[in-house]
């Protein structure tokens, strides 16, 4: 399988489908859990779609008025690699950004 580079925002969506895992998830649900803005995260959710680790499907049936949605969901091979990936990271690395320190 083609290696991704792993950056931070990457783990935070990783950590974020690994907590429901086989259920399926849509970008905005994404971007909510993960704090991270549609123009980072829309091409993290393609590069993992293009290597197989994420499935995607079009919402069936949205509520009227509404579009569909663009739903996601971590493969077999997906969730075992994510594992892999946020395994011996610690949350706080990828939750929180470093703070500088400012003299006032």
């Amino acid at each position: 399988m083609a290696k991704i580079r792993k950056s931070p925002q990457t783990a935070l969506v990783l950590r974020e489908f690994l907590g429901e895992a086989l259920e399926w998830r849509y970008g905005y649900d994404l971007s909510r859990g993960t704090g991270l803005k549609s123009g980072t995260l829309y091409p993290i959710l393609m590069r993992l779609s293009e290597r197989g680790w994420l499935e995607t499907q079009w919402e069936d049936a949205p509520e009227a008025g509404r579009p569909p949605r663009h739903l996601y969901r971590l493969t077999a091979d997906g969730v075992r690699w994510a594992r892999e990936q946020v395994a011996g990271g610690t949350e706080a690395s990828y939750r929180t950004p470093a703070l500088v320190a400012t003299e006032a």
